[in-house]
């Protein structure tokens, strides 16, 4: 009998880029997610990304080189978000990339979860753009979504807790 191989993912996570934040809570959810036992999965952090496009996509990119990640997933924090977000694309110069995960399927029994065609405009849909566009020319079968995490909170910590857990699960259901 034969095991199948282990399910790589890849989480990517910022540092803080402004003087009142404490934390990034996309941080945050990564070492909440970190301390969690994900069987059959071979899980990869690349945590505390500086908060500059082009050396936070250098990383990632040869992150992704050396591990060949099945799923990558980037965390970002939008603070004035109530909800994680999905992001659908990255754009740069007007160019538009759009993730490969129908991101409707994946919000399936999520409840504190919803899409967004509005990466930000900042170093955050910069990293996105520039992986998609990595795995694009590439011809990569590695998916790649972007999740925007608000503020967490006590109150929110759990449902944020847990829709992002079945974000993975959903996901890793489409390999």
């Amino acid at each position: 009998m034969f095991n199948s191989p282990k399910r790589k993912i890849l989480f990517t996570s910022f540092q803080t880029w402004l003087p009142h934040q404490k934390s990034n809570s996309s941080d945050d959810l990564l070492a909440q997610i970190a301390g969690q036992n994900f069987p059959d999965i071979e899980t990869t952090f690349l945590r505390q990304l500086v908060v500059d496009t082009e050396a936070a996509s250098k990383n990632a990119i040869a992150k992704i080189k050396q591990s060949q990640p099945d799923l990558i997933i980037c965390c970002g924090m939008a603070e004035s978000r109530p909800k994680l977000t999905l992001e659908s694309n990255a754009t740069k110069d007007a160019f538009l990339l759009p993730t490969k995960v129908n991101l409707s399927d994946l919000l399936t029994n999520l409840e504190f979860t919803e899409i967004s065609h509005n990466a930000g405009k900042f170093v955050c849909e910069g990293l996105y753009y520039e992986i998609l566009n990595y795995l694009q020319q590439t011809n990569s079968a590695s998916l790649c979504i972007f999740v925007h995490v608000p503020l967490l909170t006590p109150e929110n910590l759990s449902p944020i807790l847990t829709d992002f857990s079945r974000i993975i699960h959903n996901l890793l259901q489409k390999l």
